[in-house]
């Protein structure tokens, strides 16, 4: 009897020694697992596909109110706009959705529209960011189609052709994305129902809120309030079942990149490698090695303290959500980090874009505020010490420094530490003849150069910096009126402003 508890105990050491190797070794595979085989189980236990989630229907707004499908229905389209990622993209699970409804096959378009052509820079990036789409949907049997075009007559042809029965749109609140949904809406057959879904940002927009928000104060509150009804794991967009009959082609990608009227003086960047693995990896880097210093240092122009993503994020290589959901994992380890993320993420993110969406003006001094306009108006006519125009701006030729410096970073890598892009347009502001022109010349700058132009983060921060839009009036002063003012000493309190410049001295003209 003796023996036999002397050989259980044996075997239950064993057996235990056993499940402490088995954990310590599953815990070493996930150490050792990249994020985004990481991000791909948490989408598996979410939900095996978009078929057995609850799909929350706010996020959807309705463009064309047609209840049912058409009864010549061989396929659903996703017209893929701004959001340019097959996973975590809520517009491209609602259209998979209603295709696994219906039992026809899905179908993803992107238009390029000749009218609006980007540079090479953010050119490039594109279209290598939808390479990568059309690849990881050929895995999914799902057809992936570039389209190229005036955009409704493109669309509404494609439509015609492969006899689709829905239309599902991502969305974006600025005008000509805008416009391209209505002409589309007007374009296709009445009896095609068409929707829009707010796959970018994490409450919808017209969601989040009704109106127009005077500044992050007021928005913050809405947004903390409806955050936990959106913020939710992300399923698995599936292998689709219902093949296309029809075999459509492969995607030439020659003929959009030697495009001869793209403009290819503004190069490419080599710190940022398009598409949405690219996008996680940079995530992964900062949440192990940025994260933990962002709250202290962001403000810093010299640290590595920033996400470094927003290239993605406006391409919508990698979802803003993801972004959060990855982040906020952390919070324990890095509260303050965290919470400073998500307010800049979150609530100033849906800031600019409720900002975009409720006021068609987003890019003109007629959209600020009143105060705003009438001391822009009042110190117009100020004796400005220096002025410069817009091509000497470009070059980076103004008397200073440090501007020069945040200039070059912008032309020769795509972006701006997010604190120098404050103080650049409002010294655009104070050397410009007018508030108006200065506004012009902030917007065509940080478009043409920056990969995250042409985005209501762009338009709102150039407002911000310039027109005073989501703050207050402060101390009146020259040119400025009362339009909050920042100055070279300031920088130098808050940061090494010589190591900065020396950093871009030797890259400048």
């Amino acid at each position: 009897m003796a023996d036999t508890d002397k050989g259980q105990k044996r075997q239950a050491e064993a057996d235990n020694g056993t499940t402490e190797e088995k954990k310590l070794k599953a815990d070493t595979e996930q150490a050792s697992q990249s994020l985004l085989s990481k991000v791909a189980h948490f989408r598996e236990e979410c939900a095996a596909s978009i078929a057995d989630f609850n799909f929350n229907k706010k996020r959807v707004k309705v463009v064309s109110d047609v209840k049912d499908m058409p009864e010549e229905n061989e396929g659903i389209l996703y017209w893929m706009m701004r959001d340019q990622r097959v996973q975590d993209n809520w517009a491209m699970l609602y259209a998979q959705r209603l295709a696994l409804k219906q039992e026809v096959p899905l179908h993803v378009c992107f238009c390029l529209d000749p009218s609006n052509l980007l540079p090479l820079r953010h050119h490039s990036f594109m279209l290598n960011g939808l390479k990568e789409v059309e690849q990881e949907l050929s895995k999914l049997d799902i057809s992936f189609h570039l389209l190229i075009g005036e955009t409704a007559e493109t669309i509404a042809k494609f439509v015609g052709e492969k006899k689709i029965g829905g239309l599902v749109a991502d969305f974006s609140p600025l005008r000509k994305p805008q416009e391209w949904v209505q002409d589309v809406a007007k374009a296709i057959p009445k009896n095609i129902p068409f929707c829009q879904v707010d796959a970018h940002n994490i409450i919808p927009c017209w969601v989040t809120s009704e109106k127009l928000e005077y500044a992050a104060r007021t928005i913050r509150p809405k947004v903390h309030k409806q955050l936990g009804s959106f913020l939710t794991e992300y399923p698995p967009v599936t292998v689709h079942p219902h093949k296309a009959t029809t075999k459509h082609e492969v995607v030439n990608w020659d003929e959009p990149m030697n495009d001869q009227k793209i403009d290819r003086s503004i190069t490419e960047v080599d710190w940022a490698t398009p598409g949405s693995t690219a996008a996680m990896d940079m995530l992964e880097s900062f949440v192990k090695e940025r994260l933990k210093v962002f709250a202290t240092e962001r403000n810093d122009p010299t640290k590595e303290a920033l996400s470094n993503i927003s290239p993605w994020l406006h391409f919508g290589q990698i979802a803003a959500q993801r972004c959060v959901l990855v982040v906020k994992q952390f919070k324990n380890k890095y509260k303050e980090s965290v919470d400073s993320y998500t307010e800049e993420l979150v609530v100033r993110r849906e800031l600019a874009e409720n900002f975009c969406f409720y006021n068609e003006k987003y890019d003109s001094i007629e959209g600020t505020n009143e105060w705003a306009k009438k001391t822009l108006e009042v110190h117009a006519g100020d004796e400005r010490k220096y002025v410069y125009t817009k091509e000497q701006f470009e070059e980076g030729k103004t008397h200073e420094d440090l501007w020069n410096a945040a200039q070059t970073q912008l032309v020769q890598e795509g972006k701006m530490h997010g604190f120098l892009r404050m103080y650049w347009a409002k010294k655009i502001l104070e050397w410009s003849k007018s508030p108006q022109e200065a506004l012009n010349i902030a917007i065509h700058l940080n478009d043409k150069y920056s990969l995250d132009g042409r985005d209501p983060n762009g338009y709102t921060g150039c407002m911000w910096s310039i027109c005073g839009i989501h703050d207050q009036g402060w101390a009146e002063r020259d040119v400025f009126g009362k339009v909050r003012y920042m100055n070279y000493e300031g920088c130098k309190r808050k940061f090494d402003v010589d190591l900065f410049v020396r950093r871009y001295k030797a890259k400048m003209n």
